[in-house]
C-alpha cells in the first residue's frame, strides 16, 4: 500500500488532541480505527492526498452499554464485541447478527462500528442492518456534539456528511418493540466478498400477523448509498404476513433502486437479484418469530 504524502501516524487520547491534529492537517487527515478498508480506499486512488492517519482507538470510544432505552455502542467497538451483546439472539436483532457474521473472523476482530459507517461504502453489510434498526449516530467535534439518523451520514459513494474535524463517537440502537423481527441477506461471489446485493428488513408482527414498523433497506450497490425503500415499507405496513405481500414489497423497490454496474456484475443483474433478496430477507425475518 502506497501513501506517498503520509507524514504522521497520530494516536490522540482526547478530543483536544484530535482537534489539534485537524488544525494541523485539515482535510489531509484521515481517521482510522480498525483500518480494515484502508487498502480498498488506496486501490481506488482515494488516499493520494493523505498526510496523517489518525487512530481513534485511544480515545475511549470502546464503551458498550444498555440503559433500558437501547444500546449505546462506542465508535471503536469491534464487530466481534458487538456480536456478543446479550440481545444479539433476539429476533429483533436478527439483521445485525446476520450482518456481523458476514466478514471473516480477522475482519470481525478489527473492524469497528463507527468506521463501517463513516467509510460510506455501499457494499458494506453492517450499516444496512443498523439502518433497518433505526440507528442514531452521535458525531463530535471540538466542543460540540450532535445526533443524527444514520441515513443522514451518507452523502455518496465513499463520501460522508461529517463536517471537517467531526468524527463519529457512538451509535445508539433503540430498544425494539415487542414481536419485532429482522434479517439481513447478501449476494456474494465468495465468503470474503463485498455484497453484490444486500437487503436488510425489520418488521413488528402482532398476534393477528399484521405488520407495522416495517423497514426495508437496500445495500450492496442497489444504490450509491444505503437507502430505505419507503415504497416497499408502505406495501408492508398494515398488511398481513404472507408470500403475496412479500412479493409486492419486493417489486416495489423498483422505483427507488439506482443499481450500480461494476466489474463484478451489471446494474440489471443487481436490480433483478435485489427483488429476490428483499423477498427472501422478509421470509427469513418471519421465520425467526416461529
Amino acid at each position: 500500500m502506497a501513501l506517498p504524502e503520509l507524514k504522521e501516524f497520530c494516536r490522540p487520547q482526547s478530543a483536544a488532541e484530535l482537534s489539534g491534529v485537524f488544525d494541523t492537517y485539515e482535510d489531509a487527515a484521515l481517521i482510522v480505527a480498525g483500518g480494515t478498508f484502508i487498502h480498498g480506499l488506496e486501490a481506488r486512488g482515494l488516499l493520494s492526498g493523505v498526510q496523517a492517519l489518525v487512530d481513534l482507538r485511544r480515545m475511549g470510544l470502546d464503551t458498550l452499554s444498555n440503559d433500558g432505552r437501547g444500546w449505546h455502542v462506542g465508535a471503536t467497538v469491534s464487530f466481534s464485541r458487538l456480536g456478543r451483546i446479550s440481545d444479539i439472539d433476539l429476533p429483533a436483532f436478527g439483521a445485525l447478527k446476520d450482518a456481523l457474521a458476514c466478514p471473516p473472523p480477522q475482519i470481525r476482530n478489527m473492524a469497528t462500528i463507527g468506521g463501517s459507517i463513516a467509510a460510506s461504502v455501499p457494499f458494506f453489510d453492517v450499516p444496512a442492518a443498523l439502518l433497518a434498526l433505526d440507528a442514531v449516530v452521535t458525531a463530535n467535534s471540538a466542543g460540540t456534539s450532535r445526533d443524527m439518523p444514520l441515513a443522514e451520514v451518507y452523502a455518496g459513494v465513499f463520501v460522508n456528511s461529517l463536517a471537517p474535524g467531526e468524527y463519529i463517537s457512538s451509535v445508539f440502537l433503540p430498544r425494539p418493540a415487542a414481536r419485532t423481527t429482522s434479517a439481513y441477506l447478501k449476494l456474494e461471489t465468495n465468503a470474503n466478498d463485498l455484497a453484490l446485493v444486500g437487503a436488510a428488513v425489520r418488521m413488528t408482527i402482532d398476534a393477528s400477523q399484521r405488520i407495522s414498523g416495517a423497514r426495508v433497506v437496500l445495500g450492496g450497490g442497489l444504490n450509491e448509498i444505503h437507502i430505505r425503500s419507503t415504497a416497499a415499507e408502505a406495501v408492508l405496513n398494515g398488511a398481513t404476513v404472507g408470500e403475496a405481500v412479500f412479493e409486492r414489497a419486493a417489486q416495489a423497490i423498483e422505483a427507488e433502486m439506482q443499481p450500480m454496474s461494476d466489474h463484478r456484475c451489471s446494474a440489471e443483474y443487481r436490480a433483478a437479484m435485489g427483488k429476490v433478496y428483499v423477498r427472501r430477507a422478509l421470509q427469513r425475518a418471519v421465520d425467526r418469530l416461529v
